[in-house]
C-alpha cells in the first residue's frame, strides 16, 4: 500500500474530544463485565507507552484493566512523551532498562515483556522489540504511523515543536517501516482523526495482522472498550504460541466487540 500523504478530514479531528471522552465513560464503565468475558492473565509483565504529548497519567485506563485481569501491568515512567528530544536511541536505551527491570522482578522465572504502545508510542514500542527481540513477546499498538508519510497525521508539527527533531527524517521514516521479528498486532480505526489509518496498515504475516474498530477516535484508543477487549484477548495467548485474532461471537448487549475488519 502506497504511503498516503494527507491526514484525517478535519471533522474527524474536530470530534477527537468529545468521542475520546465518551470511549473513556464507557471503557471505565464496562471495566468490571469486560473482565468477566475476556481470558485471565499469566502475570507476565506488560510495558505500556503513551503517545506524543501523553503521560502514564493518560494509559491509567487500560493499566487497571490489564491489572485486574492479573497482569503486572507497567508505566514508562519517562513523563511525557516528547518525542525523541536525545535521539531515538537514546531513549530505546531508557525503555530497554524498564523491560530488563521488569524480567529481573518474575521471580526467576524470566519471564519475556509485552509492549502495548499508543500512537508514537508503538512506534517506540516497534523498536524496542527489534533492540531486544528476545526479551520481547509480542507488540500491540494502538493507531501508531510506522507505515505512513509525516504529512498523513495532524500531529507532525506538534513532533517537532517538542521533539526538536525533523519529522520528515527519511532514514527514520524508513527504519519504523520495518516490521519487528516478534508476533505484532496493529489495532487502528478508520475514524481515527489524527492519523490517517492506512499508516497504521502493516503487511500481514505468520506472526503480524491489522483490526480495524469501528468509529473509534485516536485519543480515546488507549480507553476504548473494544480495543481493551482486544489487547486482552492477545495478550492472553501462552508465549511461543501466537495466532491470528478471532473475534467470537457474543450476544446482545456485547457484540459489538467483534473486529469490524482485518486488512493486509
Amino acid at each position: 500500500m502506497p504511503a498516503r500523504k494527507t491526514p484525517p478530514h478535519l471533522a474527524w479531528l474536530a470530534l477527537e474530544p468529545v468521542r475520546a471522552v465518551a470511549e473513556l465513560g464507557l471503557g471505565t464503565l464496562l471495566h468490571r463485565p469486560l473482565s468477566r468475558i475476556c481470558p485471565r492473565g499469566d502475570g507476565h509483565p506488560v510495558l505500556i507507552l503513551p503517545g506524543l504529548g501523553a503521560h502514564d497519567v493518560h494509559t491509567l485506563p487500560m493499566r487497571r484493566f490489564l491489572t485486574r485481569l492479573g497482569y503486572r501491568a507497567l508505566p514508562w515512567k519517562q513523563g511525557i512523551n516528547l518525542g525523541p528530544r536525545e535521539g531515538l536511541d537514546a531513549l530505546l536505551e531508557k525503555l530497554e532498562v524498564l523491560v530488563d527491570e521488569a524480567i529481573e522482578q518474575t521471580h526467576g522465572r524470566h519471564q519475556k515483556v509485552s509492549l502495548v504502545g499508543w500512537s508514537l508510542g508503538g512506534v517506540f514500542a516497534r523498536e524496542l522489540a527489534k533492540r531486544v527481540p528476545d526479551r520481547v513477546r509480542q507488540v500491540v499498538t494502538l493507531g501508531s504511523p510506522f507505515a505512513g508519510h509525516p504529512t498523513a497525521t495532524h500531529a507532525s508539527v506538534l513532533y517537532e515543536w517538542l521533539s526538536g527533531q525533523r519529522a520528515t527524517n527519511q532514514a527514520i521514516i524508513e527504519r519504523v517501516r520495518v516490521r519487528p521479528p516478534v508476533p505484532v498486532t496493529s489495532i487502528f480505526s478508520k475514524t481515527d482523526g489524527v492519523v490517517a489509518w492506512p499508516s497504521s496498515v502493516q503487511s500481514t504475516t505468520e506472526t503480524s495482522e491489522n483490526i480495524a474498530v469501528s468509529v473509534a477516535s485516536h485519543l480515546g484508543l488507549i480507553a476504548n472498550p473494544v480495543v481493551l477487549y482486544i489487547v486482552a484477548n492477545r495478550l492472553a495467548q501462552p508465549g511461543g504460541h501466537w495466532r491470528p485474532y478471532r473475534p467470537i461471537r457474543l450476544s446482545l448487549p456485547l457484540r459489538f466487540f467483534r473486529r469490524s475488519a482485518t486488512l493486509d
